[in-house]
């Protein structure tokens, strides 16, 4: 009973929350069902009250029971509130009617089975014991309403057993479905829980991924100017090496922090990026993001007017495009010329990056991402999965390599 309760009271909490649980149309129902039992009880009742011994008696038990019914609709409900009181309550109202029944009604009438006060409105406390702990306060509720009924009303006779075995199956089948529905949805939230944060680690280490490359690349630039002397009189300050130790230093901390699971470090963000920062969902435009990435060697070909997508979409799309183009950099020959088309549509944004290196082999994409290089994997194809999107990367030795990004305007939102 206590593992049922811990987990109803998740499941509520879930609810309360704002999620949708698989047993809230359970609850609406056994709500429902108990008015309606109500109705049905107060029918068989006034058809044959005049019939009783004490008559009198019998409404003011229907008066009790219509009020009481009423005023726990709500808590039926829902399971928050609908608590053990509420259900300890309704049990104790479903056998003070059945032990009334015993003492109302004329004894030749319960001798020939005449139902008893409540009739089938007792089922509605099981079902309520069975949804809010399961097939064991199920059974153990049904098994006091049937002892009630022996007791009170009528004795073990044949149609007391039988309206006992059924309230005990119905109860405790329900418990047990109401068991499994949970342990279900507990599962599902957990899986989603870490497909979440397997898809945040991933975007995290892409940006990892791209801080790193920058810093390298920045290190190898600044090294190649300074002529590998290290002296400030080759063109070098104090301040370069403090910039560079700090840079490196921030992505030794959020590597080491992604292998081992811990709390990524805040990294600080570069002049350009702290006014955007401001207002991140934002609409950014694409092209001014992408301009950065046109020199001598990229041609960037966009359209006239701004590319304007949210703002994350936005950074994402040209993160990938630029691990693109860095891809172009490093891998494409010194002489390699690259060109970047953006295509602004009404449903998709579409950026090409083409560029006449040297091209791969089929199947190299899939040895560097064994090999622990997740350039491509990651920081392009992941990017835009990420947003709903496609990415394409096509290629043959000796012909260069395009890729298109695809990212359609309704799933960046």
């Amino acid at each position: 009973m206590a593992d049922g309760a811990r987990t109803g009271a998740a499941v509520g909490g879930a609810v309360a929350a704002g999620g949708m649980s698989v047993e809230l149309p359970l609850w609406k129902a056994i709500s429902y069902f108990r008015v309606l039992a109500l109705c049905y009880a107060l029918l068989r009742y006034f058809n044959s009250y005049l019939h009783f011994l004490h008559p009198v008696a019998g409404w003011i038990y229907f008066g009790a029971l219509i009020l009481w019914t009423l005023a726990s609709t709500r808590a039926f409900a829902n399971p928050q509130r609908c608590t053990w009181y509420v259900l300890g309550f309704d049990l104790a109202l479903a056998v003070t009617g059945i032990v009334m029944s015993g003492m109302t009604d004329a004894p030749a009438r319960i001798s020939h089975g005449a139902p008893t006060l409540p009739t089938i409105w007792a089922a509605g406390t099981v079902l309520g014991f069975a949804a809010k702990g399961g097939w064991r306060p199920a059974a153990a509720s049904g098994a006091v309403i049937g002892v009630a009924n022996i007791l009170g009303h009528g004795g073990p006779t044949g149609d007391n057993v039988h309206n006992i075995v059924l309230l005990l199956v119905a109860g405790c089948a329900i418990g047990y479905v109401i068991e499994l529905a949970r342990a279900s949805e507990a599962t599902l939230t957990r899986a989603l829980q870490v497909e979440a944060a397997t898809r945040e680690r991933e975007r995290l280490s892409r940006d990892i991924h791209d801080g790193v490359l920058q810093v390298l690349a920045l290190v190898q630039r600044r090294g190649a100017e300074l002529g590998g002397s290290g002296g400030a009189g080759t063109g070098g300050t104090t301040t370069d090496f403090a910039e560079l130790g700090r840079l490196a230093g921030e992505q030794e901390r959020a590597l080491r922090a992604l292998m081992t699971g811990g709390p990524l470090p805040a990294q600080r963000l570069p002049e350009a990026d702290r006014a955007e920062a401001a207002d991140p969902a934002g609409p950014r435009d694409l092209t001014a993001l992408l301009r950065g990435h046109a020199d001598e060697r990229i041609t960037l070909s966009a359209p006239g007017t701004p590319v304007l997508l949210p703002g994350p979409a936005a950074g994402e799309l040209a993160a990938a495009v630029g691990a693109a183009v860095d891809n172009v950099r490093k891998h494409a020959g010194e002489s390699a010329r690259a060109w970047i088309l953006v295509e602004d549509e009404p449903e998709a944004v579409t950026v090409s990056i083409r560029d006449d290196g040297p091209g791969y082999a089929p199947g190299r994409l899939g040895e560097a991402e064994r090999a622990g290089r997740l350039g491509v994997s990651q920081s392009i194809r992941g990017r835009v999965l990420d947003l709903g999107g496609t990415a394409e990367l096509y290629s043959a030795p000796g012909e260069g390599v395009e890729v298109e990004l695809r990212v359609p305007r309704k799933a960046s939102q």
